[in-house]
């Protein structure tokens, strides 16, 4: 079902004192690398999953509602949706807009996760984030990376927040999370 889509995405906020490493350069980060992930260990999942690189989330969100304007027409084939916005930190699980049975098949699907530290999922917990909001009031179901956000606004808008701050094991672990869960949505 190549028409049907899983979008991943994540967005830039360098507008403040700092880089925007963790916020949000770790999520632009983390969907890029899932999709290398995915080609270079040869995965063809059975829908298509879009990388989508927002912007303009703290300010207006225009990025997010011209996505879903312009991409109108085939809303109804989104099958998820996915959004990182928490920086780089260690993966714990996934956020989601989806409940009741719904919830309960995804989360069998997550369970490999487990074995990362990743399995935490709360159902009904909310829409992801911020640029798929306008997805999930379409219906689409919505998914938000948690990652163990303790250090977050040790950095979020300072001028600390800067690559050096970002720690390269506990990114890609987010970016391989990002992949399996792409992977298993867009295969089911």
């Amino acid at each position: 079902h190549p028409e049907e889509i899983v979008v991943i995405g994540g967005h830039l906020d360098a507008w403040d004192l700092g880089r925007g490493a963790h916020d949000d350069g770790a999520g632009i980060a983390h969907v890029l690398e899932a999709v290398r992930l995915l080609k270079v260990c040869g995965v063809q999942p059975k829908r298509t999953i879009r990388v989508v690189l927002f912007a303009n989330e703290e300010n207006g969100l225009r990025g997010a509602l011209a996505y879903a304007e312009t991409h109108q027409a085939e809303l109804s084939r989104h099958v998820a949706a996915i959004e990182t916005d928490g920086g780089g930190f260690s993966p714990q699980g996934f956020s989601t807009s989806l409940r009741d049975a719904a919830a309960d098949a995804v989360r069998k699907l997550f369970l490999p996760l487990q074995d990362l530290g990743a399995g935490m999922f709360a159902a009904g917990g909310g829409a992801g984030g911020a640029d798929i909001g306008p997805l999930n009031k379409a219906g689409v179901p919505c998914f938000g990376l948690w990652v163990d956000g303790q250090r977050y606004f040790d950095y979020h808008h300072t001028a600390a927040d800067d690559l050096p701050m970002v720690n390269d094991r506990e990114l890609a672990m987010g970016a391989a999370v990002i992949a399996y869960a792409a992977s298993v949505l867009a295969d089911r």
